[in-house]
């Protein structure tokens, strides 16, 4: 007997690479790799998106539009047609009824091997065209006489990519199914059950369960994977903190009088959290701490004061902000808190003329700046630091995970050639779901900033059509009359620097026209830094009355006598940009507005979206609702790695798994290490260093 020619060869294992497979050359391993599958364990991973029932026959005659289904007759007849597209038309009859077999792209072997007195079985959608039911481009067979049996178990359809065909995905995941079948493996027996399973379900198994996600077999993965993500995060942690870090004592002298110079008092939260924050850098371990707070909460003041401790002790802190905009502002207020108790701070950005970046990064190697502000400008080669004890990372989701490891070696360099890495403060404005905050940032402990302080008022938000877009200029008239300032913010849909600085032009232009008394200031990505710094400038003064910008002024921003806040097209942003943007008003005792001036008609998304911005300001509702509308990705960032990639979890379906994972996690590390190493190794391979950083 010949052995299959798809079977793999029996040295293959599933730590192999996918190019040990039989069939898998050079470019299909490169279209794989798009995939995401370098393994042959990959594919036991690479699970389906769908299931297609070709267990059982349909009749010809019981077929209606819109069924897909499995058919089996005679040709009757076949022919090319023409009419608006050439296409070659094959009659099919079974006795029950005839339907049409309709091939747009075909070639002279199809021509022959479908020509009338052939029987053949057709996988397909019944649709209606210009000969009653069709099926359009089906998968199809010619059968003899006996025909083959139909499958036994439903047929997944998987993701797929260009120069990969459902077929050739279906046989190299049978491959490796057959492969753990035959080699020992560190996959547990129900485990194995499950994957077996999912990759091909018996017709009695409830395709409304597997399409929900609800399935036993995929709960069981999903859980696995997630513990897989915990574990690789909580390893991390313990890896980082088996390093020495500096020991950073504070000095409470300093910080009262930081405290006492300060124009406003601080909140509860905040003495909470600076003094959370100065026991983790007391500790020769490093500092793994996610400062997580609503919009105006007050994250700066508390980055400020440990800044103001690691300086006590001798020693550099780097703070990263992911615009320039914001960058710059931090440099602003940090130096009028800082700089009068001798603490120097330098700014470094990437478009800052090559003599002054320069100037700056000389006063961080030299070490006469304790604080070195800056975007990602603060990776290149020629910053270094004379001590760097402390990593502050301002809006974290923003960047990678690569840029963060960069800038955690830099601080490995400065500190005695690497003898000992810097403490991490990671800030966020953006509210983390505490499903996301349990999984994502399991390495990290974690303060919350849930107090505001005082004199921030409520913003009142509208949602107005477009239609009504001369009432929101009257009311951004009326609002600068009386002595308030206003925003008025530019969405697109593209993300591109120089569209969104032509949109905030015209618009610029369009409301000078019609708002003639006014002063108004334009501000937008393409701006040279002086440029935008002088605009916002003017604009804290109080010498622009509006201000047109692009969403560069989503963070950082803060003048308290803005009250009112038009974001046009606010359809095209997410909830949390959207309460981000929001947050640039309400920071005054002035009664304050946003306007979310919208295109009609709404996407059922959209709505909802505008509707949870309209119903409340609290930025963990509004993170929450986020979560289910767009996922975990967005929230975490498009370039943030890890649980953006889990391939059989969901954390909005699979959040009432989390307290398991976490318990679990706990056990498997007291009890069973070799354990925990494996479940990491077979869901995350070479990528479990990147988990988190």
């Amino acid at each position: 007997m010949t052995r299959n020619r798809s079977a793999p060869a029996p040295s293959v294992g599933l730590a192999d690479p996918v190019r040990q497979l039989r069939g898998v050359g050079a470019t299909l391993a490169e279209r794989l790799a798009r995939l995401d599958l370098h393994r042959v364990q990959d594919l036991l991973f690479h699970l389906p998106l769908r299931y297609e029932d070709r267990t059982r026959l349909t009749p010809i005659g019981s077929l209606r539009p819109g069924t897909s289904a499995v058919i089996e007759g005679t040709i009757l007849a076949a022919d090319v047609v023409f009419g608006r597209r050439r296409s070659f038309l094959c009659r099919v009859q079974d006795g029950t009824g005839t339907l049409s077999l309709r091939l747009f792209h075909f070639s002279p072997a199809q021509r022959a091997q479908l020509e009338p007195g052939k029987r053949v079985r057709c996988y397909g959608e019944a649709r209606s065209g210009a000969t009653g039911l069709e099926l359009y481009h089906p998968e199809y067979r010619v059968i003899g006489a006996a025909a083959p049996p139909l499958p036994d178990r439903l047929t997944p359809v998987y993701p797929i990519t260009e120069g990969v065909s459902q077929q050739r995905i279906r046989t190299l995941c049978s491959q490796a199914l057959e492969i753990l079948a035959r080699k020992p493996s560190t996959f547990e027996a129900d485990f194995t059950e499950a994957l077996r399973l999912l990759h091909g379900p018996t017709p009695d198994i409830s395709l409304a369960d597997l399409e929900s996600g609800r399935h036993p077999a995929q709960r069981q993965l999903a859980l696995d994977e997630l513990l897989a993500h915990h574990l690789s995060l909580l390893d991390a942690r313990r890896r980082v903190r088996s390093q020495p870090a500096p020991k950073l004592a504070a000095h409470s002298e300093a910080l009262e009088r930081f405290r006492q110079s300060l124009p406003f008092p601080l909140t509860a939260a905040q003495n909470r959290v600076i003094a959370e924050i100065s026991a983790d850098l007391a500790v020769g371990a490093p500092m793994l701490r996610l400062l997580q707070g609503d919009v105006g909460s007050g994250k700066t003041v508390v980055a400020a004061a440990a800044a103001l401790i690691a300086a006590g002790n001798g020693a550099q802190t780097a703070l990263m902000a992911p615009t320039e905009l914001l960058a710059e502002q931090h440099a602003r207020t940090l130096r009028d808190w800082l700089e009068p108790l001798d603490l120097k701070v330098a700014l470094i950005t990437g478009r800052q003329r090559a003599a002054q970046r320069r100037h700056e990064a000389a006063r961080v190697s030299s070490g006469e700046a304790g604080l070195a502000i800056g975007t990602h400008a603060l990776f290149q080669d020629e910053v270094t630091f004379a001590d760097l004890a402390l990593v502050i990372i301002d809006e974290q989701h923003r960047f990678g995970v690569h840029q963060r490891l960069a800038l955690r070696a830099k601080g490995e360099q400065a500190l005695r050639g690497g003898e000992r890495v810097p403490h991490q403060l990671v800030m966020t404005a953006t509210p983390i779901p505490r499903t996301l905050a349990m999984s994502a940032y399991a390495d990290l402990e974690l303060s919350v900033l849930d107090e505001l302080p005082p004199g921030r008022t409520p913003v009142t938000t509208a949602v107005v059509g477009q239609e009504r877009r001369a009432e929101v200029i009257e009311r951004v008239s009326a609002a600068c009359r009386a002595g308030r300032q206003a925003y008025w913010v530019c969405t697109l849909i593209e993300e591109s620097d120089v569209l969104e600085a032509q949109a905030a032009e015209d618009t610029a232009q369009l409301l000078g026209e019609a708002l003639t008394d006014l002063r108004i200031g334009l501000v937008h990505g393409r701006l040279k830094g002086e440029d935008k710094a002088a605009v916002m400038a003017a604009f804290e003064a109080g010498e622009v009355d509006l201000l047109v910008a692009t969403t560069v002024i989503e963070v950082g921003v803060n003048v308290p006598n803005a009250s009112l806040m038009v974001i046009d097209n606010a359809e095209r942003l997410g909830l949390a940009q959207l309460h981000q943007l929001r947050g640039r008003v309400g920071r005054g005792a002035a009664e304050s507005h946003c306007v979310l001036l919208y295109q009609p008609p709404l996407s059922q998304t959209g709505r909802q979206r505008l509707k949870v911005m309209r119903e409340s300001t609290d930025g963990f509702v509004i993170a929450e609702k986020d979560l289910e509308l767009r996922g975990p990705g967005e929230l975490l960032g498009t370039r943030q790695t890890g649980l953006v990639d889990l391939r059989v979890a969901d954390l909005v379906r699979d959040r009432d798994l989390l307290p398991v994972v976490q318990a679990r996690a706990r056990e498997l590390l007291e009890s069973d290490p070799g354990q925990a190493e494996r479940i990491v190794e077979r869901w995350l391979g070479s990528r479990a260093r990147y988990a988190h950083a």
